[in-house]
């Protein structure tokens, strides 16, 4: 039996790459969309990527090799964190949707936000400020760009968010060649 912190240090070592790279891919098609389709008819394009989004890092994970979903008894307690964690965003669209209703151009703010809340826990379970700098950094550029475009608000925030997720993919990417790093120095110690 591991104990919690050798199961945090096997989570460490894992990409993580696979859904911040979906979610750039939902949310740059989304972008793309509304140069085509007017701001009303977003709204179920919103949905249905957002909503996507797990489900094309399952396709996206045989590609890249990560792990996304393994029998229960072979998950670490993080991976189960994780998934909680993506729960938690979906249940946030409880929020946007009834706000949504009133007011179809608040959906890219709240989905936006929401949806990106779940980097949080990453930040402490890797040891690593990725998910701060992406919840803050792509909180504020969001509502920065709901009030300065309105017009536009379907278009600027997807953009936004691929913006963010590039940093994103990149601190990950870096972190995890740094992790391999120490790891091979330390089996070429014993």
């Amino acid at each position: 039996m591991k104990t919690l912190e050798q199961y945090r240090e096997e989570f460490k070592q894992k990409k993580l790459i696979t859904m911040p790279l979906s979610g750039a891919i939902v949310w740059f098609l989304l972008g793309v969309l509304s140069f085509y389709l007017p701001s009303e008819q977003m709204v179920l394009p919103l949905y249905i990527g957002t909503g996507s989004i797990f489900y094309l890092a399952l396709f996206l994970s045989k590609f890249t090799g990560e792990k996304l979903l393994a029998k229960s008894t072979d998950m670490n307690p993080f991976d189960k964190l994780f998934l909680y964690t993506v729960a938690m965003s979906l249940c946030g669209f409880s929020i946007a949707i009834p706000f949504g209703l009133e007011n179809y151009s608040s959906l890219p703010l709240s989905i936006g936000i929401i949806s990106g809340l779940m980097w949080l826990p990453i930040t402490w379970i890797i040891g690593h400020n990725v998910g701060v700098l992406h919840t803050l950094l792509r909180t504020i550029l969001i509502v920065i760009a709901w009030f300065m475009w309105p017009e536009i608000r379907f278009t600027t925030i997807p953009f936004i968010i691929v913006f963010v997720y590039g940093i994103s993919i990149t601190q990950l990417y870096l972190r995890h060649k740094k992790v391999h790093q120490l790891l091979t120095i330390q089996v070429a110690k014993t």
